[in-house]
């Protein structure tokens, strides 16, 4: 019987998985219907404000529903959001049980759901293949319980860890497969963000590739130096410029051009410069739950020190620039003792080309 089950949540994952990178703010979701060992109805939340995975899946299944058993990813919603409450309509579907492969980590709801299916006689089971689960939805759980986003590191390195040579040259150290694959992971992200010095350098434009969604585009710039012809303002996306708050009257004229391109988002100050603690905070309250960052050195070491990464993805190339003037990929305060190193945990290694991919959390 559980293997059965964890066959049928394994299906409703994967149906979960067809909205990455769609759902944000809220989390992916899949579901079954099951009657007598066939599914009669499935569905999947495919973008917040459009119907839960249950509600798609019930719907689906119609009149076949009563006495049947449903199978969700996710603990069905007890509270109105962007949609009303799922149980209720769990509940006038007639199915008989219940199958949940995660509790909500929504304080709102988080064993609501499960209690009101209880008290209307729908037996209720919980915890399959709930640690895949919670990977898959890694985003949504921090942004939920925390009110920050889930914060990925991307670096694209020579061996000795530069990212540019001592002229600030960096192109390409990566192979053509890494950087493809690079591009192809920025669409499951809501926001991709860089430092104002990796825009004066290499002027990106931060578009993607290989999808039609387009993440916005976030550039940490404590003066708003960014000039008003960079790349970044080019192709789709929104961009949003963090900075420090201006005085009135004190506006440059470049600031006030900017904001004509950009959504100016002022922070907290900490030692003169953006505290990032506080700018993660403030992108959560626009409803970002992920940000993917890609450089440069200063902002990595910087997100590093302030313990505000939650993954990180290295791309070493078999190359060395060597020079103590050449751009490091983490740089930051750092650490005063080697014991004190930030260490990976579930490291994994992979070879795209002639590169490696070393990938884990912190």
């Amino acid at each position: 019987m559980k293997r059965d089950r964890l066959y049928f949540m394994g299906l409703a994952m994967k149906l979960a998985l067809k909205a990455k990178g769609l759902t944000s703010p809220n989390p992916m979701v899949g579901a079954l219907v099951v009657k007598d060992g066939k599914i009669v109805g499935k569905g999947f939340h495919q973008k917040a404000g459009l119907s839960h995975a249950e509600i798609i899946a019930l719907d689906q299944a119609g009149k076949k529903a009563k006495g049947a058993c449903l199978y969700v990813t996710l603990e069905p919603c007890a509270h109105y959001g962007r949609t009303p409450p799922c149980v209720d309509r769990i509940i006038k579907s007639g199915v008989k049980q219940v199958i949940i492969g995660m509790l909500d980590p929504n304080p709102l709801n988080n064993g609501k759901g499960i209690q009101i299916l209880r008290q209307n006689k729908i037996k209720v089971e919980s915890g399959f293949l709930e640690d895949k689960l919670k990977k898959m939805n890694e985003s949504f759980i921090k942004y939920i319980t925390k009110k920050l986003p889930f914060v990925v590191v991307k670096v694209g390195q020579s061996l000795d860890g530069k990212i540019a040579a001592k002229t600030g040259d960096s192109k390409w150290i990566t192979s053509d497969k890494s950087r493809a694959f690079a591009h192809s992971i920025r669409k499951d992200f809501d926001a991709i963000m860089v430092g104002v010095n990796t825009v004066l350098r290499d002027d990106p434009r931060l578009n993607t590739w290989f999808s039609k969604k387009h993440p916005l585009k976030v550039v940490i710039d404590t003066q708003l130096s960014l000039p008003q012809n960079a790349n970044i303002f080019s192709g789709a996306g929104k961009v949003i410029l963090v900075t420090l708050p201006t005085k009135p009257g004190q506006e440059t004229e470049n600031r006030k051009a900017l904001a004509q391109k950009a959504k100016i988002l002022e922070v907290k100050e900490k030692s003169g410069q953006i505290n990032l603690r506080d700018a993660m905070k403030k992108l959560a309250a626009l409803e970002i739950t992920s940000v993917l960052v890609e450089g440069g050195g200063t902002l990595i070491g910087s997100l590093f020190d302030e313990k505000l990464v939650d993954k990180a993805i290295f791309f070493i190339s078999p190359k060395i620039i060597g020079g103590k003037d050449a751009i490091s990929s983490v740089m930051g305060s750092g650490i005063s003792r080697v014991e004190k190193a930030i260490k990976i945990k579930e490291p994994k290694l992979r070879r795209i080309g002639e590169d490696i991919l070393v990938e884990g959390y912190i």
